[in-house]
């Protein structure tokens, strides 16, 4: 299970948590301007925009997991299992592959406006990347500077919501996701007041009294609620370093241990990794669950308009550093 996210100061930042029993060894990969992209049904595209983000490269291609491009554009897929649907090709449309969805996006569309036109004519399709990669079931949160999207390809049909909260999690579907907000309309970064009853003398004996009933449990709908919570009440400084500690502590409110969630044959779901893209400058930040040091890599450091991926291995060893 995954929890994405945006935070804006200063500068606009995009990331998500990668929550899984297993890793597909991941990287962080620069894909630059002329890199080619095929697209299975919509021709090759040489010349677009840089992107950066997590990725399984496979075949010497980039499945993204989430990205970042060059004009502050962001997108992540997160599991959507039981209500994902993607359809067979379809005439008048783009046919997109699921797997594809990101760079086809990211290639072409600079603003959140942009995508959302571009997403009007588009059909997902449950083209596999290969035999031994099917298609995952995912949606996909889209997010920058004018806006934030869900996009759901469901039985009954592609659906994009707005997003207003800049959260998303796993199931239930969107919809139900915001409305059970509704049922915690009543939680508070204050301290609460008496309405109990005025015949009672009651009062906060501690601190944080106001979040009392805020979930804490690892389930996608608590995680939504949880990091919806503490995002929107954030604050931080706008510096760079207060701006990603905050972002990364925004995430590790949903954060998973190993050992909290048993899959079954002696596996646990854990955060594998953590990323914060500050979109604005290009610059992807991310944490492992045994190295919890950021580190970064700077796309704008890369030769953007190249041709060739570059890719970087996830720092995974704890990195810890002796004061004395």
């Amino acid at each position: 299970m995954c929890t994405a996210a945006t935070y804006q100061t200063k500068d606009f930042y995009f990331g998500r948590t990668l929550d899984y029993d297993f890793s597909y060894g991941e990287e962080i990969v620069v894909t630059p301007r002329h890199f080619p992209f095929l697209f299975r049904n919509t021709g090759k595209r040489e010349s677009h925009y840089a992107m950066i983000g997590t990725a399984h490269m496979e075949d010497g291609y980039p499945l993204y997991y989430d990205a970042v491009n060059e004009k502050g554009l962001g997108m992540a897929g997160l599991n959507f299992v039981g209500n994902a649907h993607y359809c067979e090709e379809a005439a008048g449309k783009d046919n997109v592959a699921s797997f594809e969805l990101i760079p086809w996006i990211l290639c072409q569309c600079a603003t959140v406006r942009e995508a959302g036109q571009l997403l009007e004519k588009i059909n997902i399709t449950d083209t596999p990347f290969n035999k031994k990669l099917p298609p995952a079931q995912l949606h996909w949160m889209i997010a920058g500077r004018d806006g934030c999207l869900t996009l759901e390809s469901v039985k009954t049909g592609l659906c994009m919501y707005e997003n207003p909260v800049g959260v998303l999690t796993n199931n239930p579907p969107f919809e139900a996701q915001m409305f059970q907000l509704n049922n915690y309309m009543h939680l508070s970064p204050e301290d609460p007041q008496n309405h109990f009853s005025d015949r009672l003398s009651l009062g906060a004996y501690s601190r944080g009294m106001g979040a009392m009933g805020l979930p804490g449990d690892l389930s996608s709908q608590s995680r939504f609620v949880r990091a919806a919570f503490t995002k929107m009440n954030s604050r931080s400084g706008d510096s760079e370093s207060e701006s990603i500690s905050q972002f990364f502590h925004i995430l590790g409110s949903v954060d998973q241990q190993r050992g909290c969630c048993n899959v079954g044959d002696g596996r646990y779901e854990i955060t594998i990794y953590t990323s914060c893209c500050n979109a604005d400058r290009g610059i992807y930040y991310y944490t492992t669950y045994e190295n919890h040091q950021i580190t970064g890599v700077d796309m704008h450091k890369e030769d953007l308009d190249g041709g060739s991926i570059v890719r970087y291995p996830m720092v995974r060893e704890q990195q810890i550093q002796i004061q004395n």
